[in-house]
């Protein structure tokens, strides 16, 4: 197959999000929308480009390593609840259920991402200045490595049927290009419920104070049950990160090993430790 063919299905599966967030943003803010689109492009081309170099070269192994770490949890009888188990539930419940515990693992490991060890990598995804739909595909392929291992294992381990963790999957990625656009919603009262593109957007603000909070995809209950949760109305503050990210493509994927190269102690000189969104230390546990 040769990479035009290969490229087709990516622009296919870029082009219907890219009308529907259009139009959405369009109805809700106007002309004013076509001047964010205008400047943002310069980031939306670094989305873009990340997107399709993971979808040609990441995510294909990615997948198998999904299905290995399923089979592996199997064959080991280290499932721990059965297929026959979920078979006799709803099917509205069971994807509830996987939705909900996808949304909690998923809470606690991007509060892992957080820490000294994977701010680099995820730090990547927090670089994006002007913050699109597109974002959402703005991920470093060691971030990418470790959301898999991490969510893929944990719906593995309670033996979730396949067709669950796809609509999951699914369920999440669509959602959270829903909470990357550049629309000032809250949700109303529903924002107490499901997180909102506003409380995502504080998420992504350049202020460490903000990054800090609101770490859940689907449902802002978490973040009000574990305290993280920061929803005071739309986000107007600088996003982005402090951190030099090095230009373009070549200078996010580079950004990782360069920040891991600055910890290795050289004979004179004090090791020095990666910083927070706002040029803090950034501390070494969970909180």
């Amino acid at each position: 197959m040769s990479w035009l063919d290969q490229l087709a299905p990516i622009a296919v599966a870029l082009l219907w999000p890219a009308l529907g967030f259009a139009l959405l943003a369009f109805v809700a803010r106007g002309v004013a929308s076509l001047r964010t689109a205008r400047a943002a492009a310069g980031e939306v081309r670094v989305n873009l480009t990340l997107y399709v170099l993971d979808a040609l070269l990441i995510a294909p192994s990615l997948g198998l390593m999904a299905t290995a770490i399923a089979a592996w949890l199997s064959a080991n009888g280290l499932v721990l609840v059965s297929a026959a188990t979920w078979a006799t539930l709803p099917v509205w419940l069971l994807l509830f259920i996987a939705l909900f515990f996808g949304d909690f693992v998923g809470y606690w490991r991007h509060r892992l991402e957080h820490t000294a060890p994977l701010w680099p990598a995820h730090a990547v995804h927090h670089s994006d200045t002007a913050m699109t739909w597109t974002t959402l595909h703005r991920f470093h392929p060691i971030n990418r490595l470790t959301t898999t291992i991490i969510d893929s294992g944990a719906l593995a381990l309670l033996g979730f049927p396949p067709w669950v963790v796809l609509a999951n999957a699914l369920t999440r990625h669509h959602y959270g290009m829903f909470v990357h656009t550049a629309l000032p919603w809250t949700l109303g009262p529903l924002g107490r419920v499901f997180v909102s593109p506003a409380m995502h957007r504080w998420h992504h603000a350049r202020d460490s104070e903000h990054a800090g909070k609101n770490f859940a995809t689907l449902f802002s209950v978490f973040d009000q049950a574990f305290g993280t949760y920061h929803a005071p109305g739309p986000c107007t503050a600088p996003l982005g990160v402090p951190d030099e990210m090095g230009r373009g493509v070549i200078g996010q994927l580079l950004y990782p090993f360069r920040a891991a190269w600055r910890l290795i102690p050289r004979a004179g000189t004090a090791k020095r430790e990666p910083a927070t969104p706002k040029g803090r230390r950034m501390p070494t546990e969970i909180a």
